[in-house]
């Protein structure tokens, strides 16, 4: 019982840790990555689509994606899906590709952008203390139903709180790496 109770717990802090590093994903730093567009959804012959349904997604330098619809009219609404995104990019067309320059970030934009982060980071943190508590709870009950003994329980909690420990400080990192990303110039 412990055992599957720390392997269901362990699952969980790892899910917890997934959406932290995709919530972190998109945020966007001063640099390009095709990453960024995943959420736009664009109106395909009357239903939204993902872009990339609709289009090829790639980098053209370090500060411009590249969007190539696969079908001539959807140019125009690809650009119109990503001007009418929130992520405050501005796209041109040329030919028959989408170029969706970067702008600069400036020094309060990328202070807010901290803030935003850190905020994920602590509550990818807040579910993982909240696990850890559901774990131990789920050990008192075991106890007081006289399924484990007190030791087995202690033992237990500590092998939980290491867990806990060790997904906090993995969420410390990634929030660390975050942080030297949206501060290099």
């Amino acid at each position: 019982m412990i055992t599957e109770l720390k392997k269901i717990t362990e699952q969980k802090m790892q899910k917890s840790l997934e959406s932290l590093k995709n919530d972190l994903g998109k945020v966007r730093t001063g640099r390009a990555h095709t990453g960024l567009l995943d959420h736009v959804q664009v109106d395909y012959y009357g239903s939204m689509v993902p872009i990339n349904q609709v289009a090829n997604i790639n980098l053209l330098d370090a500060r411009t994606i590249g969007v190539q619809p696969w079908e001539k009219p959807m140019i125009a609404k690809v650009e119109k899906a990503i001007r009418d995104s929130d992520l405050g990019l501005n796209p041109s067309t040329m030919g028959d590709t989408v170029r969706v320059p970067m702008p600069a970030l400036t020094e309060e934009r990328r202070k807010d952008l901290i803030k935003v982060v850190r905020s994920e980071a602590e509550n990818a943190r807040i579910a993982i203390r909240n696990l850890r508590r559901d774990a131990n709870g789920q050990l008192k009950d075991a106890v007081k139903a006289k399924e484990i003994s007190e030791d087995d329980e202690r033992r237990a909690e500590e092998e939980v709180q290491k867990l806990t420990d060790r997904y906090i400080a993995e969420a410390d990192k990634l929030l660390a790496e975050k942080e030297k990303d949206l501060m290099q110039v």
